[in-house]
């Protein structure tokens, strides 16, 4: 087998992964937000340390690369925080369609930030990404729209974080994923105290299956990138939406709108007109 073909294998096996992390967020309903979250990042510190020891890899990020690790850590714990919200409020393939806007808007954070120019194609993929956003939203000014709302801010705070990532190329990726599982981790212990829950046995499992499967999830990206370049493969994560999409109507009936639908669509198919822009 090529690389090109386990890249694509190890990229299903991501969108999996974190459908079936989505569904167990979901299943945990009883759990508080923050409870949550800390238990998913609480596996993640567990594995990646493993890692860092198995195969003696550094603990500590390069002193120049500190500042910026800290801002990747900030914004990727408010993403993942937004999107479990997101997820508990709404169906699930709108809370996954939502979030996996974050590749448009680390474009937009890298023609600001990073001087990276963006062509006419560009324009017209954003404009369309954003009447498909609106589609699912479906803006009311009303609390009402406040979920969707959240769904969008996951994607702008982990496009944030990818953003920053360019600037960590040196580091080892686990290096930056064990920083941003322990930064979480000691970040979200006094909001998960303030209301915490004692888990019954279906519900501990529930909470260590979010931890297991955003580990997978997480590890099969990296895989996926080591043998293939992005641009490649990235695409295949979008299968995460039509996965959502199966799994909340086997599980829950879950059963979108025309307007979601349609919005679905269009971002789906403008994520695959930017990576035939980007091949």
């Amino acid at each position: 087998m090529d690389n090109k073909k386990k890249a694509v294998i190890f990229m299903i096996a991501a969108a999996l992964s974190f459908t079936l992390m989505q569904l167990f967020v979901k299943l945990a309903e009883a759990i508080p937000l923050y409870e949550k979250v800390l238990f998913r990042n609480s596996v993640s510190l567990f594995v990646t340390l493993m890692i860092l020891i198995i195969y003696k890899k550094p603990f500590i990020p390069k002193k120049k690369n500190r500042k910026a690790l800290f801002f990747r850590c900030f914004f990727g714990l408010l993403g993942v925080i937004f999107f479990f919200y997101a997820i508990d409020k709404l169906i699930m393939s709108d809370a996954s369609t939502l979030n996996r806007l974050s590749p448009f808007f680390t474009t937009v954070f890298a023609a600001i930030f990073l001087k990276e120019k963006l062509n006419r194609y560009h324009f017209f993929i954003l404009a369309a990404v954003f009447t498909g956003t609106l589609l699912i939203v479906k803006p009311q000014f009303d609390l009402s729209v406040l979920p969707a709302i959240t769904g969008v801010l996951s994607a702008v705070f982990a496009g944030a974080a990818y953003t920053i990532l360019r600037f960590l190329k040196e580091e080892n990726t686990y290096t930056i994923i064990f920083a941003f599982s322990l930064f979480s981790v000691v970040g979200l212990i006094p909001f998960a105290a303030a209301d915490f829950i004692v888990p019954g046995s279906i519900q501990l499992l529930q909470l260590l299956m979010i931890g297991v499967f955003a580990s997978l999830g997480q590890i099969s990206i990296t895989l996926s990138y080591k043998y293939a370049p992005a641009s490649q493969v990235s695409v295949y994560n979008y299968l995460s939406v039509i996965f959502a999409l199966i799994t909340g109507f086997l599980v829950f009936n879950e059963i979108p709108d025309f307007y979601s639908l349609l919005g679905s669509s269009i971002v789906l198919t403008m994520a695959y007109f930017n990576y035939k822009l980007m091949n």
